[in-house]
């Protein structure tokens, strides 16, 4: 038998060696924890980035929709449609980290185009024009449309509608959308 001193040594060592053991982590749970983490990133990373790019083009559709009523309105107080992005007054820029936004005008139509850089996003176009009011009066009603590309990788696509706006938008007409965007109507 150990003396009561040595027992009380031995049982104290013991127990601080416990208390040292207790304090860190072994490598093969921080492997674990580790591993967990980059699954939940790996699950969660795709639908972040969608959102972030759902919120980049939330930003063309707001200044699309901005610009067609400033065109409606410009078109009341002038009866025809402006030239360009200044005229309009409307405070949304020409060029925004992520699209590039133009005004073109024909005879009948106000349209607004914004370009989107990154392949990642959609592009958009709003078309303004007139409509000949039924009745006595006859006069003219303005009426606006903003499309939406089919997919993020249709720059070119848009590109080819955004450099012949009289041949597709004015024989689709201010109420329906060219080639195969679709309506932002609700």
């Amino acid at each position: 038998m150990l003396k009561p001193e040595l027992q009380a040594k031995f049982l104290n060592h013991l127990s601080n060696r416990k208390n040292k053991e207790e304090e860190g982590f072994t490598l093969i749970e921080l492997l674990v924890v580790v591993i967990i983490i980059g699954v939940l990133a790996a699950i969660a990373l795709p639908s972040l980035l969608g959102q972030v790019n759902k919120a980049k083009q939330a930003e063309a559709k707001n200044n699309v929709g901005t610009i067609n009523r400033a065109q409606q309105a410009f078109f009341l107080e002038y009866q025809g449609f402006a030239k360009d992005m200044s005229t309009l007054q409307v405070g949304v820029k020409s060029q925004t980290e992520n699209f590039f936004y133009s005004v073109v005008t024909t005879a009948d139509l106000g349209i607004i185009y914004a370009s989107a850089y990154k392949k990642a996003l959609k592009s958009y176009y709003g078309a303004v024009g007139t409509q000949t009011g039924a009745g006595a009066t006859s006069e003219a009603l303005t009426v606006a449309i903003a499309c939406e590309s089919p997919d993020p990788k249709d720059v070119a696509n848009f590109a080819a509608v955004a450099n012949t706006p009289a041949a597709d938008i004015n024989t689709a007409g201010p109420t329906t959308c060219a080639n195969d965007y679709k309506s932002l109507a609700r």
